[in-house]
């Protein structure tokens, strides 16, 4: 005959969580909450007036609900100017900064990850020290210079003068990628008969490939989004994405509704880049591999 047995509870045990880390809970919910609003709202702010008439976006007492939703403020954004030219000259500069950021900075990436050469700290604490750098100093150095060489007012004087900024925060993350994935993984490589440059192609390039997406990412934003450079460097008629949603502003006053419609147009290339990459920005694939 068996018997029940009740399962004997330590004193002072509980069977779920206290009323202390209930609220510690609920704060940091609720914290979370609040950055995602905060953070939130004016991407809704701009999508709201996007599609509301254009004699609501100027209304002194504005709804934060939705009033109406129209499409006019879309066709007067691509009719005030050249909407698709300054946006294909800004996915030029985009990509062609982001493929010759990746291919020179994972090269010196690697160059001070993985070889012991004099002056390599220094050549770290120099890429530091450009970060460090605020942009609005360079404008004028940076004229002077593209104009001494031909290539004020064009796009490849533009793409070099992102690369400046943009290859040092490059070159320093992947940097840490690298650094995070375990020399023996290419050890084991050669002494199986890979060459080091074997070894780099099928081992640690695709380990790699989370943090070159993340950084390939950011870079083209940074170029996708400045705006400074692009309106010193270049004419009107070859003004890029950034640069055409000040056609929007006049003598007359500013067309809030129509900028914010072709700030939301703007944004789509984005958005579609994040949701294509988003599996693949994540990091620490290679914790673990080795142990010991």
């Amino acid at each position: 005959m068996s018997t029940l047995t009740t399962p004997v509870r330590a004193p002072g045990a509980t069977s779920g969580p206290t009323p202390v880390r209930r609220k510690s809970k609920a704060g940091w919910n609720l914290l979370g909450l609040l950055v995602f609003v905060t953070a939130g709202f004016p991407v809704y702010w701009m999508l709201n007036t996007a599609f509301k008439p254009a004699k609501d976006a100027i209304d002194p007492d504005p709804s934060v609900l939705p009033t109406g939703i129209t499409l006019s403020n879309f066709s007067r954004a691509l009719d005030i100017a050249d909407f698709w030219g300054p946006v294909g000259r800004s996915l030029i500069v985009s990509l062609a900064v982001v493929l010759i950021g990746m291919v020179v900075g994972l090269l010196a990436a690697l160059a001070i990850s993985r070889f012991a050469f004099r002056g390599r700290k220094i050549v770290i604490v120099g890429i530091l020290a450009v970060q460090m750098v605020p942009l609005v100093a360079m404008i004028i150095p940076v004229f002077l210079l593209l104009n001494d060489l031909g290539q004020y007012d064009r796009l490849t004087g533009l793409i070099i003068t992102y690369l400046t900024f943009i290859l040092p925060f490059t070159v320093w993350t992947l940097r840490g990628f690298i650094v995070n994935i375990p020399k023996e993984l290419e050890e084991a490589a050669m002494v199986d008969g890979c060459s080091r440059t074997s070894a780099f192609i099928r081992v640690v390039f695709p380990l790699l490939a989370p943090g070159m997406v993340a950084t390939s990412v950011y870079g083209f934003i940074q170029a996708w989004n400045e705006y400074l450079y692009a309106l010193m460097l270049l004419s009107q008629k070859n003004q890029t994405a950034t640069v055409w949603l000040g056609n929007f502003t006049t003598k007359h006053g500013t067309e809030y509704a129509p900028m914010m419609a072709g700030s939301t147009m703007m944004a789509v290339p984005i958005v579609v880049l994040f949701l294509l990459v988003q599996r693949k920005m994540a990091a620490g694939l290679t914790a673990g591999a080795v142990k010991g």
